[in-house]
């Protein structure tokens, strides 16, 4: 396979360590900027995309520019932005048979483990929760991540178009070089109530580059449909990859 890279911050240099290290890469192209993060003797400088079939991008501040790019040569393309493409972008990527994978990263990730809980989401209610950088802010929902994460308190989001009623997102805002994303699904009544957790707590950025690489990795492997998704469209297969390159899931199950 034939990876490009367009790094904008430390997560980007690290997702490139981790592709690098994939058997199956025959080149890692570091589109735009590159640093010594991502020095490898199959990582090269390029200006250009031609032979080159998926674009990753960690750049939160314009992504969809990089999409469009991608788009117009031909190539798929995996985002770490949580962003919602516009109709006219996803048809570009469907219409030539390649993908735009958005949310690479630690909402993706918590929509992904989701797939592994135990009931189907329009029977229980569930909860997806990742953290972000930043300040406690207000105490509106507690969220039982792992060590070293632990307990903490998020901020409900408002409701995604096609979410199921059942569905709450939150945001954690958590200071430091902790992160971690889990899904919760809760089943039964009173005595015989019960959560079921699925969840990861670890260094921030390698979660990230991890959430990054595992979507370009798939992407590369054509295992996803043309148009624009999320990782909750493949959760099976993203999390296979994220596996794949060192992610490590905690399962509970237990009295709520």
């Amino acid at each position: 396979m034939r990876l490009a890279l367009h790094p904008t911050r430390d997560v980007g240099h690290r997702a490139g360590r981790i592709l690098t290290a994939e058997a199956a890469l025959e080149a890692l192209g570091i589109y735009g900027h590159r640093g010594p993060g991502t020095e490898d003797r199959r990582a090269t400088a390029i200006s250009s995309l031609e032979g080159f079939a998926v674009l990753a991008c960690d750049d939160l501040t314009a992504p969809l520019d990089l999409a469009a790019i991608a788009a117009e040569d031909g190539l798929s393309c995996v985002l770490a932005a949580d962003t919602a493409p516009p109709p006219d972008l996803a048809a570009r990527f469907a219409a030539r048979g390649r993908c735009l994978l958005v949310a690479a990263s630690l909402p993706g990730l918590a929509e992904a483990l989701a797939s592994r809980l135990p009931v189907p989401p329009e029977e229980e209610p569930r909860l997806v929760a990742w953290t972000l950088e930043g300040k406690p802010g207000p105490r509106q929902v507690a969220v039982p991540f792992p060590d070293p994460v632990g307990a903490r308190w998020g901020r409900r989001l408002p409701v995604r178009p096609g979410d199921p009623p059942s569905l709450s997102r939150v945001e954690v805002p958590l200071a430091g070089p902790w992160a971690g994303a889990l899904a919760r699904a809760t089943t039964g009544a009173r005595r015989h109530r019960r959560q079921h957790l699925v969840a990861v707590a670890d260094d921030r950025r390698h979660l990230e580059a991890i959430a990054l690489a595992a979507g370009a990795l798939l992407l590369a492997r054509g295992e996803v449909p043309a148009g624009a998704c999320r990782p909750a469209d493949v959760a099976q297969a993203y999390l296979a990859e994220s596996l794949g390159v060192g992610l490590e899931v905690a399962t509970l199950r237990g009295h709520a």
